[in-house]
């Protein structure tokens, strides 16, 4: 009884002092999740990121050495922390380092290591917020704040992106130089066209034009690194 006491205890401290989670989902690949991941990290000084990443012992269909994490999949979820264990130069959690992260955990596991992965990632952040990248924290985890990203023009929608979009706050819509007003419009066009239905309910649509407005709901204002600005003019990379 008294070991089940203190095993209480130690979670509701956890519960009690667990930093402030920020959650990035995509409707697929390529909609920005990185550069948004990136211009966060570096509004936000001291924060920490995790990089969650679902592999499979087969074939992905792609090019192994560009996605395939077949090869580091364990019995039990594999977590990478500190830049000497995970940096890699062109690599996501390498761009999270080059942001200024005060640390990477990029989490490895399989479709039934999801929830573990996650809580034992969660256990080593030491700053008082943390952004995650991928879509399926949210299953698990009631984040602070989750921001879903899809290409203005729409695309793809995984059905985890679909369940992830239910408990977000904000869509946030990624372009290669639209202005916002085209960027809304381009999508009002892609949902109108949409064959399955996609509740939009309690999400508010955001473009690069509203990042002063992401950052306020994220962190006071006052412990930005520097003045809030809007989103800077540039094109979204392919690996987001």
């Amino acid at each position: 009884m008294r070991a089940w006491r203190l095993e209480q205890n130690i979670l509701c401290l956890m519960r009690i002092i667990r930093p402030r989670i920020v959650a990035v989902s995509g409707f697929s690949s390529n909609v920005g999740k990185t550069t948004l991941v990136c211009e966060l990290l570096r509004q936000l000084p001291g924060w920490e990121a995790i990089k969650l990443t679902r592999g499979h012992y087969r074939s992905c269909g792609r090019d192994p050495a560009g996605c395939c994490v077949s090869d580091l999949l364990r019995d039990e979820p594999v977590i990478r922390s500190g830049r000497e264990a995970n940096y890699q130069a062109g690599k996501d959690t390498g761009h999270f380092w080059e942001a200024g992260a005060s640390n990477v955990h990029w989490v490895i596991v399989k479709d039934d290591q999801v929830q573990r992965g996650i809580s034992q990632a969660l256990a080593r952040v030491e700053a008082d917020g943390v952004i995650v990248e991928g879509n399926s924290l949210l299953e698990y985890v009631t984040a602070d704040l989750a921001i879903m990203c899809a290409r203005s023009e729409g695309g793809k929608i995984k059905p985890s992106a679909r369940k992830a979009l239910a408990k977000s706050n904000f869509l946030y819509l990624s372009t290669l130089g639209a202005t916002a007003v085209i960027a809304e419009k381009q999508f009002e066009q892609f949902h109108a066209a949409l064959k399955i239905d996609l509740n939009l309910s309690g999400v508010q649509i955001i473009t690069r034009e509203d990042f002063p407005l992401l950052l306020s709901a994220i962190y006071p204002r006052q412990n930005l690194a520097r003045p809030i600005t809007g989103f800077p003019p540039l094109a979204v990379a392919a690996r987001d």
